[in-house]
């Protein structure tokens, strides 16, 4: 019964318990005006104790059930799981979900077939947490040996927080042995920050994530928190236990670095499988392009984004048919000035050098016949985004704007 229908109930039996006769009270003390009114003590009526009886007892019923109502629905502990996708779960005392997020397009897709989280509305909180890893084994977040979730548990009580880390990580590990997945838990618990929660809403991440940047941020203040926020918890994890030297270039940099070197960007059928080794004494990138004749394996500078191993030039290896192109190069087009080359032409004309610049998108586009490196970066507060030929290097067009 909700808090509202209880008032209401309770309100119609006071009504019957105590009748309303106003006027009846009015005329009795109308006719009695100018009269002295002796105040004798008379026996209270059996109905008049039932009736104030009733009363009180409404009083407590509608105080009692608002109360428990009020306690069924207020957060009492903040959950987050973090490996790419990020998701957030409030629960309330009784350790159960009373809203579960999505906070990025990866985490709405882990999430898709639980109704975007509301399906776990209500739901236990280990069983909420066992559907999510579940999904997120199926959907190969959790494969690599060197992939990492991490649980951030957020409460002003610090032994109930302890509580839930050891219950969730412990329900976690069952999940993930039972299932064959590789990846490492990592937990850690969190007092209320207002700074950390704005952070974590700037960004579409979450407090968890937003606290784990701020460790990285803590070895080195030069990096900047929303280029930090877009790598995995993987990343960031390794990233501070290397003592974060630097920015690294992050996964689909070197994923598109790979493709370069080898020479398929101009295949649909090519996929990549990106994990980072940043805490090795050269960090670098392990990628491994999956294509319609083999597998081939790469290692890629984490911070300079330079093919350090792998076959180059893929194609001569495919046999006739495997490969399904792209639209090619018009004629006259003979090669191809690469990835680094078109970052260091735009960084050139926008006079800033590359630990300057962050939120660095590439990408290689067909424009009218025309292959086009379409290259983005923000700065200072200022975004610029450049059109550079792929043939020549020359700049097609460039944009500077304020970054809102």
């Amino acid at each position: 019964m909700t808090n509202e229908k209880m008032e209401q109930r309770l309100a119609a039996a006071l009504e019957k318990t105590v009748p309303d006769d106003v006027s009846g009270v009015l005329s009795r003390c109308e006719a009695r005006k100018g009269a002295v009114i002796n105040m004798e003590t008379k026996k209270t009526t059996k109905r008049r104790w039932t009736s104030l009886i009733a009363a009180c007892l409404a009083v407590m019923l509608l105080g009692g059930g608002g109360l428990f109502y009020q306690r069924a629905n207020a957060v009492a502990s903040v959950v987050s799981l973090d490996v790419n996708p990020s998701i957030e779960l409030k629960v309330n005392r009784s350790e159960k979900v009373l809203v579960c997020t999505p906070l990025n397009e990866d985490a709405k897709a882990i999430l898709a077939d639980m109704g975007s989280g509301a399906d776990l509305k209500g739901a236990k909180l280990d069983v909420a947490v066992n559907a999510i890893v579940g999904s997120l084994v199926r959907n190969g977040y959790l494969d690599s040996i060197s992939s990492a979730i991490m649980i951030s548990v957020e409460d002003k009580d610090a032994a109930r927080a302890e509580k839930l880390q050891r219950e969730l990580t412990s329900a976690v590990d069952d999940v993930l042995q039972t299932s064959e997945a590789k990846a490492s838990v990592l937990t850690q618990t969190l007092t209320q920050d207002a700074a950390r929660e704005q952070q974590a809403r700037e960004n579409n991440i979450s407090t968890g994530k937003a606290a784990l940047v701020n460790r990285v941020l803590a070895l080195n203040a030069t990096l900047k928190f929303d280029a930090l926020a877009k790598l995995s918890v993987e990343e960031l994890k390794d990233l501070a236990e290397a003592g974060a030297p630097a920015m690294p270039i992050g996964k689909d940099a070197a994923a598109y670095a790979v493709e370069q070197y080898a020479g398929t960007t101009a295949l649909d059928s090519v996929t990549a499988e990106v994990d980072s080794e940043l805490d090795e004494s050269t960090a670098h990138y392990e990628v491994e392009l999956h294509t319609a004749w083999g597998e081939f394996e790469y290692l890629v500078d984490a911070y300079t984004g330079k093919v350090l191993s792998g076959q180059k030039d893929l194609l001569a290896t495919a046999p006739a048919g495997d490969a399904t192109a792209k639209p090619s190069a018009p004629s006259g087009t003979v090669q191809d000035i690469g990835y680094a080359k078109a970052k260091s032409i735009a960084l050139n004309h926008a006079g800033l050098s590359e630990n300057e610049a962050y939120d660095m998108e590439i990408e290689l586009d067909d424009e009218d016949g025309t292959l086009v490196y379409e290259v983005a970066f923000k700065s200072g507060g200022m975004e610029y985004s450049y059109e550079i030929n792929a043939a020549t290097g020359a700049i097609l067009k460039h944009e500077t704007e304020i970054d809102d």
